[in-house]
């Protein structure tokens, strides 16, 4: 159960800070009924029927040397997200933004839940990138029929020049986005008064550097994960609650107290 002097705390805090970086994870969007990185329906846990290790079942190698069967496991993320619809949370993050120009949100979610709910492109870094629009690796034309191909066999092919078409989402073995990353670090140089990380773990770089930096700064940090993920890096407030439940609150404390 979510404690409500520690949301208010939080709130208090947050309400004062001129720049905020909002770092979400994959426990946000299982609030939206999306399961988490390890439990998308069994998806990366052990091994693929086919004996692999998703992480090269999804990966920039076996896109190249089998795309049917790195397709086969795209189409199960692509399915799973368009399934479901962004949920309280995101929309109350969009509204924080949209209320304090000063509000970023850093998101390791491929599911594009932010930009649907209302969050502004401009403050918006999406870190793995998208599953849409689709690219034609060949000749580089775009369609943004995601849904459409996925009705139809493996991998789906450019109708320009019957190339293979992909997602423009970081697959393993495949390194970050020159531009999402230049955007995060242009802004940590400029520096945030406030860090919240939501429903992630502290388990890459760059979602543990803003938080140190935050706190070496002296700015205020909050975690808010069913479980504690921050441990080492040391955060001020933890709310021991999901997304959902401790969120849409928290930004109505902002708000309008």
């Amino acid at each position: 159960m979510v404690n409500p002097a520690q949301v208010r705390r939080a709130a208090e805090a947050l309400r004062q800070a001129q720049r905020v970086l909002v770092i979400t994870g994959a426990g946000l969007s299982a609030d939206s009924g999306l399961p988490t990185y390890r439990g998308l329906g069994g998806l990366y846990n052990g091994l693929t029927p086919e004996g692999l290790p998703i992480e090269q079942a999804l990966s920039r190698p076996m896109l190249r040397q089998n795309p049917a069967l790195c397709w086969k496991y795209l189409a199960e993320l692509g399915r799973a997200c368009m399934a479901a619809h962004p949920n309280a949370a995101h929309y109350a993050i969009a509204r924080w933004q949209q209320a304090r120009e000063g509000v970023w949100v850093l998101t390791q979610n491929i599911d594009g839940y932010h930009p649907l709910a209302g969050s502004p492109p401009e403050r918006l870094i999406e870190i793995h990138g998208q599953l849409s629009p689709l690219f034609c690796q060949s000749c580089g034309a775009e369609t943004s029929e995601l849904a459409e191909h996925l009705h139809k066999p493996l991998p789906p092919l450019c109708s320009r020049c019957n190339g293979i078409l992909r997602p423009p989402v970081v697959l393993f073995e495949e390194r970050l986005p020159e531009g999402a990353i230049q955007s995060l670090y242009g802004e940590l140089a400029i520096g945030y008064d406030a860090v919240v990380t939501l429903g992630t773990t502290a388990s890459f770089a760059y979602i543990a550097e803003p938080v140190r930096q935050a706190r070496a700064r002296g700015g205020f940090t909050l975690d808010i994960n069913p479980m504690p993920a921050l441990l080492e890096v040391g955060v001020d407030i933890w709310l021991a609650a999901s997304t959902l439940e401790a969120v849409p609150d928290l930004v109505s404390h902002i708000l309008f107290d």
